[in-house]
């Protein structure tokens, strides 16, 4: 998995989605998006939905925009918004855990598992739920 940050929480993102890391871009800032949504962006020729990781696993505070990840999930891609990439790492299948019944609750199923590489816990994503989140936020608000 592809290990990022966002604020202090150390998140992996399945390398199985992962297209590429880049500089971020220029956005294009919606009036009525939910709160996760940045914007939109021109990524290799395809307007692009940006979405702030850590507003998705509940970071309160206004990070800079740091990074972008970009994830193909299925027919449809975005790019999340990260303060920093960090490396590759090959989690110990041992070393993944089941999220508590509070945490799945409180992470909208945005997250799949908790992971610990080199002693640091590790939210991992479930990249396939990213587009669910954002529509049941924008429900909420």
């Amino acid at each position: 998995m592809l290990l990022v940050t966002a604020g202090h929480h150390r998140v992996g993102i399945p390398l199985s989605y992962v297209r590429e890391t880049m500089r971020p871009r220029p956005l294009e800032v919606l009036k009525d998006a939910p709160p996760a949504v940045l914007g939109l962006s021109i990524i290799r020729g395809k307007s692009v939905p940006v979405l702030d990781l850590g507003a998705l696993i509940g970071r309160d505070g206004e990070g800079e925009l740091q990074r972008l990840v970009t994830l193909d999930l299925g027919e449809r891609s975005i790019a999340l918004a990260v303060d920093s990439v960090v490396e590759v790492v090959e989690p110990d299948p041992s070393s993944l855990l089941s999220l508590p019944p509070l945490v799945a609750r409180a992470s909208g199923e945005t997250l799949a598992a908790l992971s610990v590489v080199d002693r640091e816990l590790v939210l991992v994503l479930e990249a396939t739920k990213l587009f669910d989140a954002v529509s049941a936020e924008s429900i909420a608000s």
